[in-house]
């Protein structure tokens, strides 16, 4: 669904055409340099991520696998931010459901709980477990998997049969091969897969320990070359910058497309308010890490950031420059300083989320049907998202954008529907 926006007043910015030309073309520059920087931090932690997986596969152990799991909690920090690149830019929107696609069918890749239950009719490969299976048949055709490589989750098998749960590929693919199932309901804990899932001979458990191995390993092969081809995407000649910068009035819309649909429809709507409504844990966005609330407060920084022009790298360097904030700022300081204050509480909002987890009460608890106190806490980073959003919309105006659609989400725009 799309929240369509459209501006009503024509304010401008009280500047000359050639300076207020020249000031977009400096913020969508900005734009432009934070993304390809926060893309190569996620390339880097995503080849960290892969060092460490190769430890557990070629040394199995509890302590390789919790290094592995480490690594990808690593890796999810910089990802995160980098949503909001989404919605506005198409090469971005064609590119993304290959790396965070989401909620995913387990199933369909690897062994899961007797109660995860068999093909249904929405997904009649729900249970299809590639992993025990080296050959197997879709759509008629004989598939040989006898090795699992990166071809053959990308071309093969990712949303195979037009159906979005059959993921294949990416973070979360790669997360259930670390943590397994989450089976505990609204109860404490995460997946608990073990180590011997990896291990050799007599010590493998579950079986077919080897091809496990091999999808883990092509998974991530798959993500690294994922993240270098967006990356380049974004740099002084990519394809990414090169469309955002050939029209300055379409560039600043989808930088604020991007704000806003992360924002209302995404997050506070699909991600939040939605698994709240179900009371479902399966609703999580990393639901077999419990790294929800991580996941929720980096978009949320990641949407700051932009309108800021200033994201603090990975190693603790900053990128920065002319942004939308002074944008803004020029002709409407009293809107710039509510922007500003809106994504500042969103953040807060969301931190608590995140304080609270790291404390011991875990997303999938919040989640439950009468925890008030978890209740509250995701209301409130959804209030905040929505509130942000409201004032993406009066930025939209004042800087004389004309339309903007802001992606929708049943949850907020007709709770009704979503018990249909």
């Amino acid at each position: 669904m799309t929240r369509f926006l459209t501006a009503t007043t024509a304010i401008g910015l009280c500047m000359t055409g050639a300076a207020q030309a020249q000031t977009a073309s400096e913020v969508l520059k900005t734009y432009s340099d934070i993304a390809e920087a926060n893309y190569e931090d996620s390339l880097a932690a995503a080849r960290d991520l892969d060092q460490a997986i190769t430890a557990l596969i070629d040394a199995p152990s509890a302590e390789t696998m919790q290094a592995a799991r480490a690594a990808w909690l690593e890796a999810r920090v910089p990802y995160q931010q980098t949503e909001v690149f989404r919605f506005g830019n198409p090469i971005v929107d064609d590119w993304e459901g290959k790396v965070n696609a989401w909620p995913l069918d387990e199933g369909l890749i690897d062994y899961v709980d007797g109660a995860y239950g068999g093909p249904s009719d929405e997904n009649q490969l729900a249970a299809l477990n590639v992993i025990a299976n080296p050959t197997f048949t879709l759509s008629g055709e004989e598939i040989d998997a006898r090795q699992i490589t990166p071809d053959l989750l990308e071309n093969t098998l990712h949303e195979v049969d037009g159906i979005e749960a059959n993921v294949a590929t990416g973070y979360h693919a790669i997360e259930f091969l670390l943590w397994g199932q989450d089976l505990n309901g609204h109860g404490d804990g995460a997946g608990n897969r073990p180590w011997t899932d990896y291990a050799q001979g007599a010590e493998c458990t579950n079986g077919n320990c080897d091809r496990r191995a091999q999808y883990l390993e092509a998974a991530t092969d798959l993500l690294i070359s994922d993240l270098e081809w967006i990356t380049a995407q974004w740099a002084d000649d990519g394809a990414a910058r090169a469309n955002l910068m050939a029209d300055e009035e379409a560039g600043l819309t989808a930088i604020l497309t991007g704000m806003g649909s992360l924002s209302y429809g995404e997050t506070a709507g699909e991600r939040m308010r939605l698994g709240l409504m179900l009371k479902d844990p399966e609703e999580e966005h990393s639901c077999f890490a419990d790294n929800t609330h991580n996941d929720h407060y980096y978009n949320g920084v990641g949407i700051r950031s932009v309108y800021l022009g200033s994201y603090t790298r990975t190693d603790g360097t900053m990128v920065s420059g002319p942004s939308v904030s002074d944008l803004v700022a020029a002709s409407h300081p009293d809107l710039d300083m509510e922007m500003k204050v809106r994504l500042a509480e969103a953040v807060l909002a969301l931190g608590r989320i995140k304080t609270a987890a790291e404390a011991g009460f875990a997303y999938d608890q919040m989640l439950e049907r009468g925890n008030e106190g978890g209740e509250a806490l995701i209301m409130g980073g959804v209030d905040g998202l929505i509130n942000q959003t409201r004032s993406i919309e009066r930025v939209v105006t004042a800087l004389d954008l004309g339309g903007i659609a802001i992606e929708g989400s049943d949850s907020l725009d007709n709770p009704s529907a979503v018990f249909q």
